[in-house]
């Protein structure tokens, strides 16, 4: 698709995305032509300076700031809901830390930083004055979180890489599913084919090719030969969580997304993949669409996740929908813990709740994974519906 798009955006927008277009143009003449989805995930997303995440653009949207008929950013995250989640996640959190006799937490992508405060407020709260670390790709991000943390200056460092050593809380929330992924697809004779992405002159669009022998042996592990599916394998996510075995010392890593056990993951009736974009609170599956203002994710394979886990020399020490580990973490008593706040602000937090919870909502669809080592007994958010059987 060209950079133009019939979702209304702004002339600014527009220019930035038209530039984002001549980047990726660029980059395939570079390449012969052709490069694989993954590269065109990365740079759509993480170009310096020109990638959805690495370019300065309201991604987030805040329910308790913004006119609800105007929200702002592209989609709504669960810190941005309510801090019902982040206080609730705090308790598991805490437990984590008394654990691994640590005060320290590393958070993933920490988007606008409203977890962060969140879990701050709450630990505060308790009398535990956590160390918080954040790891951000994202320039603009890294400058909001840094006004909305203020309060804890002292306390609170942004680091460029993954520690040497770490032993602590580790979380991620909705960072696997915008790790670049390969898209693959089965020809009618049950070959697999990589399909990567070209230009004709006019517009960006697919091109499968052969997949190079790796690729193929690794997907034909995890599914049969099925013509006409298609669906995605994100190698890049399964090598970040191996990679956190090498440096996470003591401790548990807290990842939460959407996604499915392998055997959900790959049905024969999900035979379109599980791609998704986001552009002003609109979800759609074309991911050539207006390069640079959209996100791309890709929901997760939570077999492949844990596996790569067990791989890197950790446990998987959990693994439940979010709604079972909210619940398990304390939900109701936070909830209780809050009082009266007022009509509107009672209707507000259980219409956030209900979104939180739903079966219909992200109470399903999201999941939660512990990945850890030195953690003895059941975690609190496992203690009931532990689906670790499923994976």
């Amino acid at each position: 698709m060209p950079a133009e798009t019939s979702i209304p955006v702004s002339a600014d927008a527009l220019a930035h995305s038209q530039r984002v277009s001549a980047f990726l143009r660029a980059r395939l003449e570079q390449a012969g032509g052709w490069i694989s989805f993954s590269d065109w995930m990365h740079d759509a997303l993480y170009a310096p300076g020109l990638g959805y995440y690495a370019a300065g653009s309201i991604k987030f949207a805040d329910p308790a700031l913004d006119d609800p008929k105007q929200l702002k950013g592209d989609f709504v995250t669960a810190p941005q809901l309510t801090p019902l989640f982040g206080w609730t996640l705090a308790k598991q959190v805490a437990e984590i830390l008394r654990q691994s006799d640590s005060l320290n937490i590393l958070e993933f992508g920490a988007g606008s930083g409203a977890l962060a405060h969140d879990i701050l407020t709450a630990l505060d709260a308790q009398g535990i004055a956590a160390h918080y670390q954040i790891l951000e790709v994202s320039a603009d991000l890294k400058a909001r979180q840094q006004m909305r943390l203020g309060a804890w200056a002292d306390r609170v460092t942004w680091l460029d890489q993954a520690p040497t050593s770490f032993s602590g809380c580790v979380m991620a929330n909705e960072v696997l599913d915008a790790m670049p992924v390969e898209f693959f697809a089965w020809s009618d004779d049950a070959q697999l084919m990589q399909r990567g992405v070209i230009w004709d002159g006019d517009q960006f669009q697919y091109e499968d090719r052969p997949a190079p022998d790796t690729l193929a042996h690794l997907v034909a592990q995890r599914m049969p030969a099925l013509p006409d599916y298609r669906s995605e394998i994100n190698l890049q996510a399964e090598s970040w969580v191996r990679g956190m075995g090498q440096w996470l010392t003591c401790g548990a890593a807290l990842l939460i997304d959407y996604g499915f056990p392998r055997h959900e993951y790959y049905h024969p009736q999900r035979h379109r993949g599980t791609l998704m974009c986001h552009i002003q609170h609109l979800a759609h599956d074309n991911a050539l669409m207006a390069p640079g203002l959209q996100d791309i994710t890709a929901h997760v394979d939570f077999t492949a996740m844990a596996d790569a886990a067990l791989t890197g020399g950790l446990e998987v020490l959990g693994y439940t929908a979010q709604a079972r580990f909210l619940l398990n973490a304390g939900l109701a008593e936070v909830m209780m813990q809050q009082g009266e706040l007022g009509a509107r602000s009672n209707a507000q937090m259980r219409v956030a709740i209900q979104k939180l919870t739903s079966e219909a909502e992200m109470g399903e669809l999201f999941k939660v994974i512990a990945l850890g080592r030195g953690i003895e007994g059941d975690l609190l958010g496992f203690r009931r519906g532990d689906r670790r059987d499923s994976l």
